[in-house]
């Protein structure tokens, strides 16, 4: 057994521990921890299978800005975990149906029939200056910039949707107005008042 084969495996189990880990905590605390681990487990076995660009985003996106995220809406919310497991026995045979049926379609959608990996043999090897992260960037900027440029967009117009629907005009709320504020002059802000002087008693 090679080390690169002896490290997969031991990636895949300790990725399949923290899956399991993450479905079974009743603090979701600890399921969001557990999947922060499952995370740093798939971007080392993508490492591996010398996809660099691939884990370096899962770690930066999903570990360092998602799961943050993540960790501090729930532990800012006060969740009652006794309701939300009220209903699992009851629930368990409808989840284990959808969760088969799911198998089912991922096996055959990235099946090895599905992308000929029977009849093909073993990608060659690369020489020590090539860079798929290089390759990735090429081949989505000039091959797929028309799939890049629409996703870009519809990623943006999900962004002012956001910001539209959060942002309620309220009475109680004190903004500034920028145009009032340039056009203002100074008879609207000071008064001069004129006044004998008083003479003391």
């Amino acid at each position: 057994m090679t080390v690169e084969k002896f490290l997969f495996y031991v990636f895949a189990a300790f990725l399949v521990f923290a899956a399991v880990m993450v479905i079974t905590r009743k603090n979701p605390v600890h399921s969001a921890l557990f999947l922060v681990l499952a995370f740093f487990n798939s971007a080392a076995l993508w490492m591996l299978a010398e996809a660099e660009f691939l884990a370096i985003v899962l770690v930066l996106v999903y570990v360092g800005a998602v799961m943050v995220l993540f960790l501090f809406v729930v532990m800012m919310l006060d969740i009652n975990i006794a309701e939300l497991r009220a209903g699992f026995v009851r629930n368990a045979p409808v989840a284990i149906l959808v969760a088969v049926a799911m198998v089912v379609e991922l096996l055959m959608v990235v099946g090895p029939q599905r992308f000929g990996l029977d009849s093909v043999a073993s990608p060659a090897a690369r020489s020590a200056e090539y860079n798929n992260t290089e390759e990735l960037g090429l081949a989505l900027f000039t091959q797929h910039i028309y799939a890049f440029e629409i996703a870009a967009v519809i990623l943006l117009v999900g962004i002012v949707a956001a910001i539209g629907l959060t942002m309620r005009k309220r009475p109680e709320t004190k903004s500034q107005h920028a145009a009032s504020q340039i056009a203002v002059k100074a008879s609207d802000r000071l008064r001069v008042i004129k006044m004998d002087a008083e003479e003391k008693a």
